[in-house]
């Protein structure tokens, strides 16, 4: 089920890959609502003194884009997808920087629910990325159902669409790699 607006950013998406920097002003009030919710999904997870709040992640995800260079993008999935990524990445960063209790932190529970994925208020994003990086060496389209599933919030048929994969492959790939993921937060 494509909207309009879906081929609308599919388009901007194409013509920014072929160097048309017009397209991005064009591409970024189109985008903004779903980078906001998923900005908002991060943030409410993490701790209320944050040095980030919702715009400032959204606007250094923004800095981010701009600064890549020759990402042919496939259609929206795939935009939102990298734009997911960069805001883990981004919030991992600031995780890594900050100094971390001695010993470790206590494992944590990780809820992975088919309906409604959702993570612990207190997330250790160190540790999740981690999780995930160990994961995409062992299965790289695991991985990416996750973060198309956990973080962007696409249904499995729209990550099978991203991914290219049957909707059978990705509830196989994301019941493995649910169980893969709290086996390893656990520890």
């Amino acid at each position: 089920m494509t909207s309009p607006s879906a081929t609308g950013i599919t388009t901007l998406l194409h013509a920014w890959s072929r160097g048309d920097s017009e397209a991005m002003d064009a591409l970024v009030p189109l985008v903004h609502t779903e980078l906001y919710r998923t900005a908002q999904r991060y943030m409410a997870r993490e701790n209320r003194e944050h040095i980030l709040q919702t715009t400032g992640l959204i606007n250094e995800t923004y800095v981010r884009l701009c600064k890549l260079e020759g990402v042919e993008w496939q259609n929206r999935g795939h935009f939102f997808a990298v734009c997911a990524r960069m805001m883990r990445r981004i919030l991992t960063d600031y995780a890594r920087s900050r100094p971390r209790v001695e010993g470790g932190r206590p494992p944590r529970y990780i809820p992975l629910d088919e309906a409604e994925p959702e993570l612990p208020i207190d997330m250790d994003f160190v540790a999740l990325d981690d999780a995930l990086n160990a994961l995409a060496a062992i299965d790289e389209r695991q991985s990416q159902v996750v973060q198309l599933r956990f973080f962007v919030g696409l249904s499995v048929k729209e990550a099978a669409d991203v991914l290219g994969v049957s909707e059978r492959t990705v509830k196989q790939d994301w019941t493995f790699a649910k169980l893969w993921l709290l086996r390893e937060l656990s520890k």
